[in-house]
């Protein structure tokens, strides 16, 4: 159970974020002017962009009832897999964070900051679902958590493409998107911009070279010698970057079209969740599997008492 929750719940958190980013794109974000209800109504009438608002809230209700069995499913596997209680921890936290930005987004009008918050706590939260779905993954094992270079550099990868994805929304919902019509300088040669749009879109830039060279080096460092699972993450990770970046030189080409704007959204939370899935593995790589013998009477301990 705990890994069906816990992957059914980091996969509805994934759609979201694809989604939110989707009614962000498309300008439909206070289609629905109130919160929780819209329109003062459950259900409202699904016309325009109510429709994808309406629908991203519908989401946010599923993932969080997806995540509270989750939460119950990792509590009895605490004292089974490492790392666990302090995952669910994090979690716990996050959500309750992220549950009051979304009423607080749209008494805001969706301002940008409000909606790089919003992004970036769904990024924060899109993470902590990602980590408890690996350590299911990983059970029924005795995970240790190791610390090593590739992991740092894994670490590094995570933050840059967490503060690359801040940058994107920040650019995206301020605007700024055509703020630099040139690549990779900005109009004239400029390497910073010479306006606040401008300084914003150069920002995300040099944020998504940085994310490509170490995201470059971590695929490297895994290729060279780690486990598969390791080296399966890692490199996929850095296909999707690869790809993001042709997506985003695309972006700029073609003048911002709206499906491939979602697709540079989309990928950028799928080259996310892969570094912290990388990560994680890494981070427990060495772990050694419990006997099914051993499995039972380990699940058994982990039950509350009564």
């Amino acid at each position: 159970m705990f890994r069906a929750f816990s992957l059914a719940a980091a996969v509805s958190a994934f759609l979201l974020a694809v989604l939110g980013s989707w009614v962000r794109i498309n300008g439909a974000g206070m289609t629905c002017p109130d919160w929780p209800l819209c329109h003062h109504a459950l259900v409202p009438a699904l016309v325009g962009g109510v429709v994808l608002e309406w629908s991203h809230r519908l989401l946010a209700l599923v993932t969080g009832v997806l995540v509270l069995p989750a939460l119950w499913a990792g509590w009895r596997e605490r004292r089974a897999i490492g790392g666990v209680p302090a995952v669910l921890a994090y979690i716990v936290g996050v959500f309750a964070v992220q549950v009051a930005l979304g009423g607080l987004t749209v008494a805001l009008a969706n301002t940008p900051w409000s909606v790089v918050v919003h992004w970036g706590t769904a990024m924060l939260l899109l993470a902590g679902l990602t980590a408890l779905a690996m350590l299911a993954i990983l059970a029924p094992r005795r995970v240790v958590i190791r610390h090593s270079i590739l992991g740092g550099v894994l670490t590094v990868c995570a933050l840059l493409a967490f503060l690359t994805m801040l940058a994107g929304s920040y650019v995206s919902s301020s605007g700024a998107g055509l703020a630099c019509s040139t690549l990779p300088a900005c109009d004239g040669g400029s390497l910073t911009g010479t306006v606040p749009a401008q300084f914003a879109q150069m920002a995300h830039r040099w944020l998504a070279g940085g994310f490509f060279v170490v995201a470059t080096v971590a695929a490297y460092a895994a290729a060279l010698g780690t486990t598969p699972r390791v080296r399966a993450a890692a490199l996929f990770g850095y296909a999707l970057v690869v790809l993001q970046v042709m997506l985003g030189v695309a972006n700029v080409a073609w003048h911002l079209p709206t499906l491939l704007r979602e697709a540079h959204a989309a990928n950028a939370c799928a080259a996310f969740v892969a570094f912290i899935a990388s990560l994680v593995f890494a981070a427990t790589d060495g772990t050694v599997a419990v006997p099914a013998r051993a499995a039972a009477p380990a699940a058994a301990n982990a039950e509350p008492a009564a």
